[in-house]
């Protein structure tokens, strides 16, 4: 029998045998590895027992708080009846009734659920439907995609292919071919691309992003197209949202050339803006919602694609069946948990919470505009992206070697150090993104607020 770890065995242990995601260990050479222990509210501890704000809900995930023992009783009460069941041609109460109520609240006629254990599972699935459906309907030439250039949208091969991130894309390159990428709606940097209009015109520049959508679609060929896979605020690159009429125009191009419009909402739905999907916030019909992370506010795995009746009804019939799945998906515990967390979300009025108190956060945040290093904020709801900038009246961006000292080299740590669980980020130009649980209020903002006008002032006085 294995002795117990104790927390320095644990952290010579996590170095031997912990392969982290999307982390560079040789910073464990010299560094231990941060290793969170406890979540109570909008707080996470470490093992050396110091607080942090958690200014990122986990990982854009955590919407109700941590330390939510209802959520737990959910999963204890639901893995004391039934563990484990799959969904292949079978189904479980907790799955059936997660996936009604789920489509009570999508907009328009997207009744059918797909249950997946998380957003890139789901993505992957809405490649594959749309690719079938064609299939099925006489058009089996559509098939290619087009997304916004460094939009991410998973790390399974279709879906690292619809990403729009070449430097996370190459080494796993070959990937699935027949993605092609259109101008993403960051406006603050809108003079950067072949956009010729007025830079400071939103909804001008939003018909001229969609417009690009259907000049790819005509450039790869209508009969070849069979998706558009979309944010409707673009994560990476710091929080891009809509600009005024562009999913408008984007659903008309997608009628007009029947090509079935995807929201991604992995990150989106479920509070994140304010609404249980940010379809409904931004007035658009998508053919296909992906989602996942604030489904189960983080308590158990669970992702979703959800699909019109239209999508559903070539496999309703004869022996036609949609040979996808996964062993995990829509499993009884998440599908529980999923239950009670909405049940939080009524009964608190999560989604109205952030509605009434997104315009604090973002005053809130602004107020950082006066430091020389902050260029734009930016997002919607609960969900903001800081862009940084060494020169404010240029918009002049750092270099990647500066970007590597500024992001890497200081700013993760300092701000990890003072306190604040957030994400600085270079996927793009360099920014740090704020997300924080719904059940956050003005306390919570001025924390974060203070604690960025702290670190960013010593980084600018680092350069």
């Amino acid at each position: 029998m294995n002795e117990p770890l104790t927390d320095a065995t644990r952290q010579q242990a996590a170095k031997d045998h912990l392969w982290m995601h999307f982390t560079r260990h040789s910073t464990y050479d010299t560094h231990e590895v941060p290793t969170i222990v406890r979540g109570d509210g909008a707080y996470i501890w470490d093992a050396n027992g110091k607080k942090y704000l958690d200014g990122l809900a986990g990982l854009f995930v955590v919407q109700a708080g941590h330390g939510r023992t209802e959520l737990a009783e959910a999963a204890a009460k639901q893995a004391a009846e039934l563990a484990f069941f799959p969904l292949w041609s079978y189904a479980h109460p907790s799955a059936i009734d997660l996936a009604a109520r789920v489509a009570s609240y999508a907009p328009g006629d997207l009744n059918k659920v797909f249950f997946t254990t998380g957003g890139g599972e789901a993505v992957e699935s809405a490649w594959k439907l749309a690719k079938q459906y064609f299939k099925l309907t006489g058009k089996p030439t559509k098939h290619k995609v087009i997304s916004r250039a460094i939009a991410y949208h998973g790390t399974p091969q279709g879906a690292l292919s619809i990403t729009g991130l070449p430097g996370m894309k190459a080494p796993f390159e070959p990937l699935v071919p027949s993605t092609f990428r259109v101008p993403n709606t960051n406006l603050y940097r809108a003079e950067e691309t072949s956009y010729l209009g007025n830079p400071n015109d939103a909804e001008q520049f939003g018909r001229w992003c969609a417009d690009r959508i259907a000049e790819a679609i005509e450039f790869e060929g209508p009969d070849t197209v069979a998706a558009v896979f979309l944010e409707p605020v673009q994560n990476s690159g710091g929080c891009f949202p809509p600009p005024p009429g562009y999913f408008q125009r984007v659903r008309e191009i997608c009628d007009e050339y029947d090509v079935l419009l995807v929201s991604d909402e992995v990150i989106c739905a479920f509070g994140r803006l304010g609404h249980m999907f940010a379809a409904e916030r931004y007035g658009f019909q998508p053919d296909i919602i992906t989602c996942a992370k604030g489904l189960t506010s983080g308590y158990s795995p669970l992702g979703a694609m959800i699909a019109t009746d239209r999508l559903f009804e070539p496999f309703s019939k004869g022996d036609t069946s949609f040979a996808h799945g996964y062993t995990f998906g829509g499993h009884p515990v998440s599908t529980a948990v999923a239950m009670t967390n909405l049940d939080i979300f009524e009964r608190e009025q999560l989604n109205e919470h952030v509605l009434a108190t997104e315009g604090d956060l973002r005053a809130t945040l602004e107020k950082l505009k006066d430091l020389p290093i902050v260029g734009d904020v930016r997002g919607d709801g609960f969900f903001y992206g800081i862009e940084l900038v060494k020169d404010k009246t240029t918009k002049e961006t750092f270099d990647d070697a500066e970007s590597e000292r500024l992001l890497r080299g200081f700013l993760s740590g300092a701000l990890f150090e003072a306190g604040l669980y957030c994400r600085a980020d270079d996927r793009g130009d360099p920014v740090v993104q704020l997300a924080p649980p719904l059940i956050c209020d003005q306390s919570h903002f001025d924390e974060m607020e203070s604690t960025l006008r702290s670190v960013l002032t010593e980084a600018w006085n680092r350069l």
